[in-house]
């Protein structure tokens, strides 16, 4: 049962009124405006004193999906009436979210004492700015997924705090799907925090100028597809992004890249995507190859395109003090600024000298900054024939960590700080459909809500490389497919360390490579034994399918090529995902919510609707136990034995197979012969 609603301090009631197809309460110096924003959707927006602020950063598209809503005031309380959803304002300014069909209520909010502070409380921080909380009612049995991507290890995140802030390997995407069905998006990428807790769930934006947030009603795939209409749908993903992508920290030359690509075709094995990470550049910022290392890449990008191969190149938006970018960056006020101190935002390394530099990072929130960035990129690497884009240590890669000292042109680091990796990715989407290319694929480090729209894939950063990291890996993955990002991918084999001779490593690495075929992209990557300091000089041991063994290559030769049949089957889910917003790969209570055991299960997940996937991620684990939906009947892809839904199985795992189970007489070719 949900806990009782606080008594109401008897106050002077606000007034209610309608406003151009919008519902309006103002009272007690605040304006709270509600209106429809696409089908089952309603827009809330509010701000002490004035009118609405209507340009503010946000993750919602300019102009809402067309809906068709009423908006009436009677008496104390006003509706607006939206499809599925209903939103009611009483005349003291208190919000509540109900299902149109039947009353229920979905989501309210609910003020924190009857005396003061209310649902919305704002304590000022200075020239017009306020530390801002939202506050909603908790509700007992509810469960919340999305908001992102976490290192918590936690699928079901009710309970959990969850800041708001732009991490290597944790991201924001403030917008989360419940178990009470609906969806809520945070449209506010100031720093601040969410608190999903037994009391209350409330939301703070540690310094801006409005709240706003957005809601829809629905089941999650109905719910993320409204999400999809309103923050931008992704657009299809090239059909040469579905196969295997090979990566290492890093290869130093052009040869020695060049060398791998040529093993793997002599071995006859599928190879889409070759990736040239850090230094391969002259100076931070500079963005173009180091000739002494790469002395021919538009002959390199020739022959990997003889053998099908893509080159991605990795692009950060540092810029050192040494580069040639520098000054003009800083005159023309393109770089990220400061309130106190220089424009210096972390130590790295950099060529040339013997220790690190105080880089700083072009500013991505201007037309202006995109636009420059992107013409060196165009005239350092697109010109080479490279179309395929690393955006590494996009949060920005702050160190340290102060937010508050930052200024960006879009406004003042609290309150737009978690907007910068999505700009970031959108120079490159505007400069490549600039260039008559519209195939843009981007791996970022970090997103933010409506990243998608440009072509941005999303990995999982610098990770552990142990079976606890690769089981919270799962569950991450799956709360980014909640957080409308479709493209994502994880380190396979994790990014710290891993020795290629170690028995243990070689078994974690199997076991992620097998999880990994299934992800939505099909990434290997990893600073593997011998590790190196930081450095230009750097590099890491190696992280080909053939470095870990006979017996390891193997089973990973096997994966490779089923992922080659399973292509067309991830091709037309990622065709699904464009055109209606539900991911690729799910958790079952997305294709089964009706059963509510689904929901509770965070270790497996569909990929599509018709192939469940089991990863073993315990060490020696040569079985595992799977639960499987019911209202479907389900095969074993190995065995063809059949099984009802609705129980839990155990199944065999040596270390050659992953468990996966067919749907309903679905056919996908899993074995050679299949």
């Amino acid at each position: 049962m949900p806990a009782p609603r606080a008594p109401e301090k008897p106050q002077t009631p606000g007034v209610l009124r309608e406003a151009a197809g919008a519902l309006e309460w103002c009272g007690h110096q605040e304006t709270l405006r509600l209106e429809p924003w696409g089908p089952d959707s309603v827009r809330v927006r509010a701000v002490r004193g004035g009118g609405i602020l209507p340009d503010l950063p946000g993750a919602l598209l300019p102009d809402a999906p067309p809906a068709t809503a009423t908006v009436k005031v009677e008496g104390p309380v006003g509706r607006v009436v939206n499809g599925a959803l209903t939103a009611e304002v009483t005349e003291r300014g208190l919000v509540r979210f109900t299902r149109t069909e039947d009353g229920a209520e979905l989501l309210a909010e609910d003020p924190a004492h009857f005396w003061w502070p209310g649902a919305r409380h704002w304590t000022p921080t200075g020239n017009g700015y306020h530390r801002l909380e939202q506050r909603f009612r908790a509700y007992d049995g509810e469960r919340i997924y999305g908001l992102g991507q976490h290192t918590h290890g936690l699928l079901d995140q009710k309970g959990a705090v969850i800041d708001l802030v732009q991490r290597n390997a944790d991201v924001t995407v403030p917008v989360l799907v419940s178990s009470r069905g609906y969806a809520l998006l945070w449209n506010n990428p100031a720093i601040g925090r969410v608190e999903l807790g037994a009391t209350a769930t409330r939301w703070v934006a540690d310094s801006a100028r409005q709240i706003d947030y957005w809601i829809t009603a629905g089941d999650p795939a109905r719910a993320l597809s409204r999400y999809a209409d309103a923050t931008g749908h992704a657009p299809e993903l090239p059909e040469w992004a579905t196969g295997f992508w090979q990566s290492k920290l890093r290869y130093r030359t052009q040869e020695e890249l060049l060398e791998v690509a040529r093993e793997y075709q002599r071995r006859g094995l599928p190879l889409s995507v070759i990736v040239n990470d850090f230094f391969h550049w002259t100076h931070l910022g500079e963005w173009k190859f180091d000739p002494a290392e790469w002395p021919d890449p538009a002959a390199m990008v020739r022959e990997l395109d003889e053998l099908g191969v893509r080159l991605m190149v990795s692009v950060w938006p540092s810029v050192s003090p040494l580069s040639e970018t520098h000054p003009e960056l800083e005159r023309r006020g393109l770089l990220i600024g400061t309130e106190y101190g220089p424009m210096a935002h972390a130590d790295w390394p950099d060529k040339g000298v013997a220790s690190t530099v105080q880089v700083a990072f072009y500013d991505a929130t201007p037309p202006e900054a995109r636009a420059y960035v992107w013409q060196r990129i165009s005239e350092n690497y697109l010109a080479h024939g490279i179309r395929t884009w690393w955006l590494d240590a996009c949060e920005p890669e702050l160190n340290p960590g102060h937010q508050a000292n930052l200024r960006y042109h879009a406004g003042p680091g609290l309150e737009v700080g978690n907007l910068y990796p999505r700009e970031n990715s959108r120079a490159f989407h505007e400069g490549m459909l600039a260039a008559g290319d519209p195939e843009v694929v981007t791996l970022n480090r970090s997103a933010w809500a409506g990243s998608q729209r440009y072509g941005a894939a999303l990995w999982s950063g610098d990770i552990g490389t142990d079976f606890a990291t690769l089981r919270g890996q799962v569950r991450a993955g799956l709360n980014v497919m909640l957080s409308g990002i479709p493209w994502w991918t994880t380190d396979i084999g994790g990014f710290h360390g891993g020795d290629p001779d170690d028995p243990a490593y070689r078994e974690v690495l199997v076991r992620w490579f097998q999880y990994g075929a299934f992800c939505p992209l099909f990434r290997l990557h990893g600073f593997r034994e011998p590790m190196a300091p930081l450095s230009p000089a750097m590099t890491g041991g190696p992280n080909e399918v053939w470095s870990y063994g006979e017996d390891a290559y193997r089973i990973l030769r096997e994966y490779l090529l089923l992922r080659e049949r399973l292509r067309p089957y991830v091709l037309e889910q990622m065709r699904t995902a464009a055109a209606t917003g539900v991911p690729p790969m799910r958790p079952l209570f997305l294709e089964f919510p009706q059963d509510e055991a689904a929901w509770a299960v965070e270790d497996c997940f569909l990929l599509g609707p018709d192939l469940l996937v089991a990863p073993v991620t315990e060490a020696g684990a040569d079985r595992r136990e799977v639960r499987l939906p019911a209202g479907a009947r389900w095969r074993d892809a190995w065995t063809g034995q059949e099984y009802e839904g609705g129980q839990a199985v155990v199944v065999a795992a040596p270390l050659e197979r992953i468990p996966l189970f067919l749907r309903d007489g679905a056919e996908l070719p899993i074995t050679a012969a299949g």
